[in-house]
Formats: structure tokens, sequence, C-alpha cells
């Protein structure tokens, strides 16, 4: 083959996917320079901006606790455990990243609303979790925990079998192999599904709006707060978006790094 003709395919290949890279970047591009400074400073003026700012930062990091306390044992669990159980329980697990919002709402709705499954049991005196804050955790928590967990036993898989069996050799507990020589071998890892789960969790929108609804202070979060501004201020709603664009690209920046660095400490590994 012809250097010419070689070059020319290349070129060919390049334009292709060149065409799918500016269908991608054009909105955000629209979105970030589509504003200038004055305008994008006026809309984080907009009441309804921290307000949503602080119930995101707080319902997100409570989400990510429960999400990394409660998925690490079970991401453990499944990187150690064979057979079609474990399988099965796997794909249970990653299910809510395919199911539609609005159809995660609807599910957490018939299972954790007042008339749900788990109601006579939960609200005995007919309270209700749905339309506070605590719903919003809820919701977050479902749509965000597959994120780390897969993260999180792809880590584990990746460990060694070997010093697993010597460290139980000598004695040590499980918890003990898990504490000491499983969460610092696995800990790039773990980071960086703990990054995308808090992502995730940030711009949840369709299972919070169904599930907790959308009150100023309570259950309104950024992504809640821009639908809403969309309806008076756009620029409120551009200048959240491209808040949230940034915070985005920092964490894919951050899990990038993350990855890298562990994968090269690995190739330098004997």
């Amino acid at each position: 083959m012809s250097a010419l003709r070689l070059r020319a395919e290349r070129g060919l290949v390049s334009a292709v996917g060149g065409v799918l890279v500016a269908f991608l970047a054009l909105p955000v591009l629209a979105l970030v320079l589509g504003i200038g400074a004055d305008d994008f400073r006026a809309g984080l003026r907009h009441p309804l901006v921290w307000p949503a700012l602080r119930l995101s930062l707080l319902t997100t990091t409570v989400s990510l606790v429960v999400v990394v306390v409660l998925g690490t044992p079970l991401a453990w669990s499944l990187a150690r455990a064979k057979g079609p159980l474990a399988r099965a329980v796997e794909t249970a697990v990653q299910l809510p990243i395919v199911i539609p919002p609005a159809v995660a709402g609807v599910a957490l709705l018939l299972a954790f609303g007042r008339r749900g499954w788990l109601a006579g049991w939960l609200y005995p005196e007919g309270y209700g979790v749905t339309f506070t804050t605590t719903a919003v955790v809820i919701a977050e928590v479902f749509v965000s925990a597959p994120f780390f967990v897969q993260a999180a036993t792809s880590a584990f898989r990746r460990i060694d079998p070997t010093l697993l069996v010597v460290a139980r050799s000598f004695g040590a507990a499980p918890l003990r192999v898990l504490l000491r020589i499983a969460l610092p071998l696995a800990a790039p890892g773990l980071a960086a599904g703990a990054a995308m789960s808090w992502a995730r969790s940030l711009g949840e929108f369709g299972a919070t709006l169904m599930f907790a609804g959308n009150l100023e202070g309570r259950t309104q979060t950024l992504p809640l707060a821009i639908y809403t501004a969309l309806e008076s201020d756009t620029r409120a709603a551009q200048a959240l978006s491209i808040v949230l664009v940034v915070v985005a690209f920092a964490l894919l920046l951050v899990v990038r790094a993350i990855l890298r660095r562990s994968t090269e400490r690995q190739d330098v590994l004997p």
C-alpha cells in the first residue's frame, strides 16, 4: 500500500470520527460560550441557585457515604464469589444504570412511598419519606450505587490473589485481609468509582423529581433548579449548567489521573 493511500485512509477515518466529536462538542461550546461574564454572575445571583447548591452538596455527600459504606463490602463479596448466584446479584446491582430515570422514580414510590410495599413497616404513624430531603438521598443512592460497586468490584478483581492467599496463610482473618491488604491495593479504583458515583448523584434529575418532588430548599437540587429557572431566567439555568459541566469535567480529569497512576504503578511492580 502506498504512503499516499495510507495517509488518505487515515484522514478519512479521522474525518468520520471528527463528525461525532464535533456533534458532542458543539452543544457544550454553545452552553459555555453563549453567555457573557456579567450574565453569568447575574445568573448565579438568582434566588434558586444557592439553596439548590447547598442541598445538592449535602445530599450527594450523604449518598456517597452510604454508597461507599454499603457498596465496598458488596463489591468485595462479588469479586471473591463465583457461580450463577453471584452473577445474578451483580447484574441486579447494575440494573439501575439502564433503567430510565422516570421508571426509577416510580419504582421508588412503589417501594418506599406512603402507599408502597414497606409503608406499613416504615410509616406506622402515617409519616412518609416522599417529598423530603431524605427522599432525595434515597433516589441518589439508587441511581449512583451501581457505578461505585461496578468500579470497586473490578478493582478488587485486579488484586493478585496470591497476596490474599499468603495473608490468610499467616493467620490473617478475612476482615483483616480486606482492611489491611485489599482496600489499600484497590484504593485507586475505589476512588475513581466514588468520583463517578458522586457525579451521577449530582446530576440526578428524573428519579428525584418523581420520588422527592421539586420543593425549593427541601428537594430542589441543582438539576431541578436548572429545570425551574429555565422557565423564567435562562441566565440562571445556563450559569448553573456551566457549573455542573465544569464539575463533571474536573471529575473526569481526576478519575483519568487516578486510573493512569494506578496503571503506571502496576507496570512498575514486578
